[in-house]
This record gives C-alpha cells, structure tokens and sequence, in this order.
C-alpha cells in the first residue's frame, strides 16, 4: 500500500478520521484491560520456567515495548491492506480496473460535496458534456427538450403517445455508472432485418417506453431506469406536456416539427413552441432556482437549446436564480440551423428570444481552430469567438475543447475542466471584487 492511499484516509470530509480515532481509543483501552489482567496473572500464579523466554522478559521492558508496538503496526498496516483488496472486490465490479476503496470513497465523498450543477440541451451534445461533468459532482441535473419529432423518438412519441424519449436516453447512457456497457447497448439500434417493427428504433428508447408503460408516466420511468443503472444526477423533461416546435424564416414560411426545421438549408429568424404557454416541470424551476451552476448548452442552437428556455418559466426561473450560468457554444456550425454562425451570433439568437442581454455570465469557446477547413461533405466549419464581438453583458472565456478526432464534437474532459475552473475562479472574482464582464 502506498503512502498516499494511507493518507488519503485524514483528507476532509471523507467522515473517515472520527471512526479511526474512536477505533484507535478503543484498541488502546483494550490493550490496557489486558495488561491489567497479565499483570494480575504474573502476581497471582507462578509460571514455568519457559513463560521467562516466551514473554522476552530478557529483554528490557523498554525494548518490549518497542518490539510490540513495531509488530502491531505491521500487523495493522498489512491488515489494512488486505482489508482495502476484499472490500473494493466485493463491492466494485470485476471491470473497474484496479481497485481501490479508499479512492472510491474518496471520490464519492469529494462528488458528493460538489456543485449543484443544471445543463440545459439536447443531443449528443448534452450527453459529453454530462459525460465528463459526472467525475466532478453527484449533484447534477440534465433538462432534455421533449420537441424530437423525428427518427426514432417521434414513432414512439406518434405511436404511443409519450414524451420522446431520445435525449432522455443520451443522458442515462452517460451518467450511468456502467457506461461504456450501458453506451453500448442504450445506444443500440435495430436495423432491418429486425422487421418494420424494431428497424429504426434503439433499444434504449424501446426500454424506456416499456418502462414508462410499466410505471404509468415517462418521469416515473427516468427514476425507475436511473436507480436500476445507478445513474449520478438527475434527468428531467422540460416541460411534461406535448410541444412542438414551429420555425418562421425571412420569407414568412413557417416549418412546424425539429426534425423538418434544418431541411430548409438555412437559419430560421425565429421559433416557438406550440403551444406557446406550455408550463414547465415543476421540479426543473426548482433544480434552476437552487443551482449553483447553470449551463447552456452545447447542441442544436435551435432545436436542442430553444425548446427548453422557451418553455414558460424557465426564463424567469434562471433570472431568480443566483447560479452562474455559462453559454458554451458549439465548436462546428450545424448545417441548416447555423451556417456562418460564430460564437457571439449563437449568444445573439438567445438574447433575441429571451428578450434580455444578461442571458448568462460567461460565454465558453473553443480556441483550438483548425489549421484547414473542416471535411467538405461535413458542411460545417468551425465556430470561432471574436474577441471583438457583442456578448452582451457576458465575459468570453477561450479554451482548448475540441475532440481532436472528431473536431465537430466538444472533448468531454477538456470542456468539463474549462467549465469547472470557469466556475471556480468565477468565486475568486467575486472575492476579489472584479465584474462578470471584462
């Protein structure tokens, strides 16, 4: 055992150190009713001649003392050691790697105690970002749109009547502690040998209808799933009712329905839901209300982001609110919904439909541009951040975030990191009394 899995045990907060010491003080007081009991035996009997060499009584009592004190501390460290080994194996599954409980105790104490952080998005998107976000803090809540109409959430949405169940699934293959297995098969998507029926769908949306169907509501079905797969946060609908999200362009067509609204080629001026008075899920004004961190994205500008903060109440909800919130935004434009964007003009479109400048505090970006322009057949460039532009009354904040491999995705550790250190050294503004804007 190393020297820092021991000390790992005197770190705050861990609820470790006061069961050691009541341990330590009660082995000590044993130790002294048994030496009240030898010594009682050594003035009452008269042991053989052996007991003189067995109890080391050649040896001065200083040096006994030393011997026995140094034979207990091995025992104990060894004990220790192996007790940490059979804990974590019984307790951590067989696929974890290698296995550590004070870590693990450590790293669920340390998330316990984390911010209480809301994301608001969509998509894959959405699900990085909780990706990376779940090894800083239990205490996290994901509201998902409920507008995905196409693929396979909107022929369970059409045929069954519940609330689609796409984004919900992204996040629970995320958070779950499982994830690369629960990923996989969440993620899992019948293709046509499976017959009309199963072609199309993934089996992650499949389950949590099921599910939904077994517990009489989709929100019932999202905990079922969660403390079955024991997922780290919570995962909440925008809104509990029917929506759909209706697309007015420059022209003055309308396009009604997400999956319809990038077909078009080009950026909507503006959208709304339908009905546009839809209330929000009481339980995520609540989880805004209370958050320490709000952020904004990433995802589809207006078909991921929109249709959550245009849900009624939910604006309100986040100016009450005394979190900071942060705008990522995205590292490639989307085809169809943000051609030509960059970072301010993404800020821009909320600020428009929000019908207020201090939309957020912070606007996070990607500095990490490429050296050659995006893959053509992609369709997207990538998003860049003038330091020249017009955020409102945020601070732009640049960092490296882009997944080298996959430039159009945000790098789930890289984004999770430069939003933490975002929030904490938002703390260390305040207490040194400098403004949100630079």
């Amino acid at each position: 055992m190393s020297r820092d899995h021991l000390t790992k045990w005197l770190y705050f907060g861990l609820h470790i150190k006061r069961w050691l010491l009541l341990l330590l003080v009660a082995i000590a007081v044993m130790a002294l009713g048994f030496a009240y009991l030898l010594r009682e035996a050594y003035s009452t009997f008269t042991f053989p001649d052996e007991a003189y060499y067995i109890t080391l009584q050649f040896i001065p009592r200083w040096a006994r003392g030393l011997i026995f004190i140094t034979g207990a501390s091995t025992l104990t460290i060894i004990s220790a050691w192996k007790l940490n080994q059979s804990v974590a194996l019984a307790v951590m599954p067989p696929s974890s790697g290698p296995t550590d409980v004070f870590d693990a105790v450590y790293r669920n104490r340390t998330r316990a105690r984390g911010p209480k952080i809301v994301a608001i998005g969509g998509g894959t998107g959405l699900s990085n970002l909780l990706r990376g976000l779940k090894e800083y803090t239990n205490n996290l809540t994901a509201i998902v749109t409920v507008a995905d109409d196409g693929g396979s959430s909107g022929r369970l949405r059409q045929n069954l009547h519940v609330l689609p169940p796409g984004d919900i699934r992204n996040c629970i293959a995320s958070l779950a502690e499982a994830e690369p297995l629960v990923t996989e098969l969440f993620q899992y998507r019948f293709d046509e040998r499976a017959g009309d029926g199963l072609a199309g769908h993934s089996f992650g949306n499949l389950f949590i209808a099921a599910m939904a169907e077994v517990t009489g509501s989709v929100e019932a079905a999202i905990e079922e799933t969660s403390r079955v797969l024991a997922v780290r946060g919570r995962i909440l609908p925008s809104t509990l009712e029917d929506v759909a999200l209706v697309a007015r362009f420059a022209d003055g067509t309308e396009v009604r329905g997400e999956s319809a609204l990038p077909s078009r080629g080009v950026p909507p001026q503006e959208v709304h839901l339908e009905p546009r008075d839809v209330e929000a899920n009481p339980l995520v004004l609540a989880a805004i209300r209370s958050a320490d961190l709000i952020i904004i994205g990433p995802g589809s500008l207006y078909t991921s982001i929109l249709p959550n903060l245009l849900v009624k109440g939910i604006n309100r909800a986040m100016q009450e609110s005394n979190g900071y919130t942060v705008f990522i935004s995205n590292v490639a434009t989307q085809h169809g919904e943000t051609d030509g964007y960059d970072a301010a003009d993404h800020l821009a479109v909320l600020r428009r439909h929000l019908g207020r400048d201090d939309v957020c505090h912070a606007v996070l970006s990607n500095s990490n541009l490429p050296s050659a322009p995006l893959p053509e057949e992609w369709q997207s460039q990538p998003v860049v951040a003038p330091g020249d532009g017009n955020y409102g009354t945020a601070r732009l904040v640049l960092a490296d975030l882009v997944d080298q491999e996959k430039r159009y995705r945000h790098d789930a550790d890289k984004l999770s990191s430069a939003l933490m250190r975002a929030y904490y050294e938002r703390d260390l503004r305040i207490q040194v009394g400098v403004a949100f804007k630079d």
